[in-house]
C-alpha cells in the first residue's frame, strides 16, 4: 500500500448545517456535492461531508453515537500563534465550539482545539519545526520521527 491519505469523510448528524459550517462559516469552496454528500478540495487530499447513519450503514458497523472521544482528531497547521487563536474564534463564529484554547504546548508550539457541528475535534497548531508551502501543505523537518 502506498503511503497516502486521499480522502477523509465525516459522518454528521445534518448534512445541510455541517455544510454551511464549512462553507459559509470558515469560507472553504465545495469542490462537488450530491444529495446525499458534500467534498471539500484541500491541500492533496478530499473532505467530504457524509450523514453518518448511511456512512455507518456503507461501512457495516452499527451507528451508535457514543459519547467521549471518538479516538482521532483532524489538525489544521498554521504559520504563528496569533493566527491559531485566529482560526479558533472564526470557528467559534461560524457554529464551532472552543474546547481548548490556544496555549503554549510541551513540544514546542501552540496549539487549541474547536469541535465541529457534530463534534469532530479539530486542531489548530503552529509547529515551528514543519514548514507550510504557500499553498498550505505541511513539511516535517529532516529527522523528525525517527
Amino acid at each position: 500500500m502506498e503511503q497516502r491519505l486521499s480522502v477523509i469523510t465525516l459522518g454528521v448528524a445534518d448534512l445541510a448545517r455541517s455544510r454551511v459550517f464549512y462553507e459559509q462559516g470558515l469560507g472553504w469552496t465545495v469542490g462537488g456535492a450530491a444529495e446525499q454528500v458534500v467534498f471539500f478540495q484541500l491541500n492533496g487530499i478530499v473532505l467530504a461531508l457524509y450523514p453518518r447513519a448511511d456512512l455507518a450503514a456503507d461501512a457495516g458497523v452499527p451507528a451508535d453515537e457514543g459519547s467521549g472521544f471518538a479516538g482521532m482528531t483532524l489538525a489544521h497547521n498554521v504559520r504563528s500563534p496569533q493566527e491559531v487563536d485566529e482560526v479558533l474564534v472564526e470557528a467559534q463564529r461560524a457554529g464551532g465550539r472552543l474546547i481548548k484554547p490556544g496555549v503554549a504546548v510541551f513540544w514546542g508550539g501552540y496549539s487549541g482545539y474547536f469541535a465541529d457541528p457534530d463534534g469532530h475535534l479539530w486542531e489548530v497548531a503552529h509547529n515551528p519545526l514543519w514548514a507550510l508551502d504557500a499553498a498550505g501543505n505541511v513539511s516535517l523537518a529532516p529527522g523528525q520521527g525517527e
